[in-house]
């Protein structure tokens, strides 16, 4: 595909390639020139060592910068490892050259954060939006007669993920705050000094404004998408429907340790600040990428419509490609003057606009369906597609969900059928065109039979997928339960994954979650490739889960239905498993958000011998079989019967220990209000919103201390 011509572009990755420094030589010295001296080489005075650690930050931000912005590493990983350990060694040694915006605070940390609400000095507004391109053009007119001068459009692309701002001051970074209501936002600096692409540091010799303000787009790539999703699927959890929310999830985490996992990206597309010297928003940017900063490759500047023209039409075919979501393109006057002149609407700026393109959708062949068998017995159809480029993925299968939707589509092998992605990623298809059905194969019908282990497939009455019931026998779902029950969210057993779950399976190792704990060391290192390191991970892991309380075990047994929230509940209800198990079918629907869907689930899944057994087993291997003292002693009934609603920022205790608290005194904790919620649990800079809905309905407002005064 050819791309069209435009106004000079700077080519920034080119020269990088071949020696990074040298496109920005007077800004970044010649440091991964230096090699950094080790500590063996280290004079032990003070001065030698805060020079030391200067120079290690200086070198890791220069080559953080060439490894994610230019894409041209200079140092090997292990070299970049090596430094970063020994940074991280001399600041522990010598906190008094502690630096919030050193390297080092990539990784995050696991205290977990309160997010502070920060009003923006400059409001952030939202773009027009138009999917039409006569209000491109109308746009461009509209420009034209009120500037009644010359002008360039700057054409971007528009990048699907959660707005953020970055304020900078002499050269460091001292605020991210994410797009909010526009006028407020919460401040997220922890978790977003975690990401690569971000400087943390400008360098020291460029030449930038004492203070600014970046922004841009926080985003999560298809690549660490898909893979966050294929675990999820192995795991039998809901699918995130696209980068946008995913991105938009990470950054709201509560421990940055966390947030540095998911591998988030950022492309920052406007400067704001005082002494902004270039008129031109084009070239501002690019001044900002010699300071450091992620910016796109792929912006043009447009001298007349037909150019713009172009641009859309050229990125409709080639977004499909990138490594990120985009959506659409972004249209700017170039020039700031003329931005002032032509001012803003109370929600958008008249001198942009955003031009949207249409859900994607394809026509490919149906050539056959699959039948996954999930954890629970679960049968999920799934269409095998010939490949198809559906928004930057090639997609070769889609999730045809249960019966209902094979029939409601009249499906025959051989049909051309409509794939659509949309603004969700999870591909679905939506129709088929009958007018090319001519030498199809048969009619898809839903199988009888278990795909893996031969069982009659049953479905309970109102329910719309099929299930195995051979939960004790079916190979498939003998694996599954092994993988949940291991999962974080469950016993959390460090150094097992799914791969070493099967090799243990194919090795006769294990049958169920019980046999994890007779596995001894020996018999790990005979697997192949099983080093010393590994197995011993391996038995310290399941040795280490014997502590997780007991709702996570709970949840672990992956009962149908059970879910992590359902887990917590029955077990703040029932106090410990013997007493779980002996509960009726109304006792256990007496309980909060247990119906009797769940309560049958939970009686059947008790009732089975095996089952009994299983968590005999896993009791004598010393699992936690009840909640623990402390948590009983914290009981109470207080809340009995309340929703509460939590908002806001608290001192006293987090907002995941103040969920805890509300359930180990019989309340429920929901996230919207309504008139059926008790009351509000307001921290300091309560959402706006929840506050005026609140005052709309006369739901009562409590702070820190007037809740902590009512639990006592």
């Amino acid at each position: 595909m050819r791309m069209p011509i435009f106004v000079e572009n700077i080519d920034r990755n080119k020269p990088a390639m071949t020696k990074p420094n040298s496109l920005f030589p007077d800004l970044f010295g010649d440091v991964q020139h230096s090699p950094v001296e080790t500590s063996s080489q280290v004079d032990a005075s003070d001065d030698a060592i805060q020079q030391k650690i200067e120079d290690l930050r200086e070198s890791l931000h220069q080559h953080n910068y060439n490894y994610y912005v230019l894409n041209a590493p200079t140092l090997s990983d292990q070299e970049f490892d090596a430094q970063l350990a020994e940074l991280a060694k001399l600041e522990k040694a010598h906190p008094e050259y502690n630096d919030p915006n050193s390297p080092t605070q990539r990784v995050g940390s696991d205290i977990s954060n309160s997010f502070e609400t920060v009003k923006h000095r400059y409001p952030m507004l939202s773009l027009g939006n138009t999917y039409n391109e006569g209000e491109v053009r109308a746009f461009f007119e509209r420009a034209a007669k009120d500037l009644n001068e010359e002008f360039e459009i700057c054409a971007e692309l528009k990048y699907d993920g959660t707005s953020i701002s970055l304020t900078y001051e002499h050269g460091k970074l001292v605020r991210a705050v994410t797009r909010g209501d526009g006028t407020q936002g919460d401040d997220v600096t922890n978790n977003v000094k975690t990401i690569p692409t971000i400087p943390l540091q400008l360098p020291a010799n460029a030449v930038y404004p004492d203070v600014f303000e970046m922004r841009g787009e926080i985003l999560m790539p298809w690549d660490t998408f898909n893979r966050l999703n294929e675990e999820r699927e192995r795991q039998e959890e809901a699918l995130l429907a696209n980068p946008r929310n995913a991105a938009a999830g990470a950054l709201k985490l509560q421990q940055s340790s966390e947030v540095a996992k998911r591998g988030l990206d950022a492309y920052l597309y406007y400067i704001l600040g005082e002494d902004i010297h270039e008129d031109g928003h084009y070239e501002s940017l690019n001044r900002a990428h010699t300071w450091g900063f992620k910016v796109s490759d792929h912006m043009r500047l447009c001298k007349n419509i037909d150019e713009v023209m172009e641009y859309i039409h050229y990125w409709d075919e080639g977004r499909k490609s990138l490594p990120v979501a985009t959506d659409g393109i972004v249209l700017k006057i170039n020039s700031r003057r003329q931005q002032r002149a032509l001012g803003n609407t109370a929600k958008n700026p008249r001198w942009a606009i955003a031009f949207k393109f249409q859900a994607e959708k394809a026509c490919t062949r149906l050539n056959n369906v699959a039948y996954q068998v999930g954890r629970t017995g679960a049968i999920t159809p799934v269409a095998e597609l010939d490949p198809v480029q559906l928004s930057g993925t090639t997609v070769k299968r889609a999730s045809l969900h249960n019966d209902d939707i094979i029939q409601q589509l009249d499906l025959y092998i051989g049909d051309m059928v409509y794939v659509e992605k949309g603004g969700e990623i999870i591909p679905k298809i939506t129709g088929v065109d009958k007018d090319q059905r001519l030498l199809v194969g048969d009619k898809v019908h839903f199988i009888k039979d278990c795909p893996d282990c031969g069982t009659t497939l049953v479905r309970d009455e109102g329910e719309a997928a099929h299930y195995c019931p051979n939960s004790n026998g079916c190979p498939t779902q003998l694996r599954g339960r092994v993988e949940h029950f291991i999962s974080r969210k469950a016993m959390n057993v460090d150094g097992l994954g799914p791969e070493t779950v099967d090799l243990f399976f194919d090795q006769g190792l294990i049958r169920n979650c019980a046999d994890l704990y007779t596995i001894t060391r020996e018999q790990i290192l005979k697997l192949d490739k099983k080093k010393d390191k590994s197995a011993d991970n391996i038995i310290k892991g399941i040795e280490a889960s014997k502590e997780v309380p007991f709702e996570r075990v709970l949840f672990g047994l992956g009962i149908r239905f059970v879910g992590e929230t359902v887990a917590k509940r029955l077990a703040h209800a029932f106090k410990d498993m013997d007493a779980l198990q002996a509960a009726s079918l109304d006792a256990l629907v007496h309980v909060d958000d247990i119906g009797e869907r769940i309560a049958e689930s939970v009686m059947t899944y008790f009732a089975d011998e095996q089952n009994k057994e299983l968590i005999s087993r896993l009791r004598e291997y010393g699992l936690q079989m009840k909640l623990s003292e402390e948590v009983l002693a914290n009981q109470s009934e207080k809340l009995s019967g309340m929703s509460i609603v939590i908002s806001g920022v608290f001192e006293k205790h987090s907002r995941d220990e103040y969920k805890n608290m509300i359930v180990q005194h019989g309340g429920k904790s929901v996230g919207s209000i309504s008139k059926k919620t008790s009351f509000i649990l307001a921290g300091a800079n309560m959402g706006p919103s929840k506050l005026e809905k609140a005052q709309k309905l006369g739901v009562k407002i409590l702070d820190e201390m007037q809740f902590l005064d009512l639990i006592q």
